[in-house]
């Protein structure tokens, strides 16, 4: 599994991209999706991923609908046209980042680690 440090950051982009592909959802559902999309790897816990959805929703990015489902209120989130737009910024920047840290991570060819 990975950290939550790691996930933190990535966060916003994660929820951003999956609205964009998926459509509007609940939030079980995102976490259910993140978990199957990677294999378990990540685990998304409620008390992250809700102050996300509501700290995009106040920025604008996000809006909201209910439905009664089960004599239980579901809140779908879906992205607004700002939304479509901060997604492609996002998906840009992590792809930029991951891109940066692939070059910090990966060895070069012939080089060593191991200190003489």
């Amino acid at each position: 599994m990975i950290s939550s440090e790691l996930i933190k950051g990535s966060l916003k982009t994660i929820v951003l991209k999956l609205l964009k592909e998926e459509g509007a959802m609940h939030g079980y559902a995102i976490t259910r999706r993140v978990e199957e999309l990677t294999e378990g790897k990540i685990k998304l816990t409620y008390g992250a991923l809700y102050p996300i959805l509501h700290k995009l929703e106040n920025d604008g990015s996000l809006v909201t609908s209910s439905e009664n489902f089960n004599n239980r209120i579901r809140i779908y989130y879906s992205l607004t046209p700002k939304g479509q737009t901060v997604v492609t910024e996002k998906i840009e920047e992590m792809a930029e980042f991951i891109e940066s840290l692939r070059k910090i991570i990966e060895p070069k060819p012939g080089l060593s680690y191991a200190r003489s």
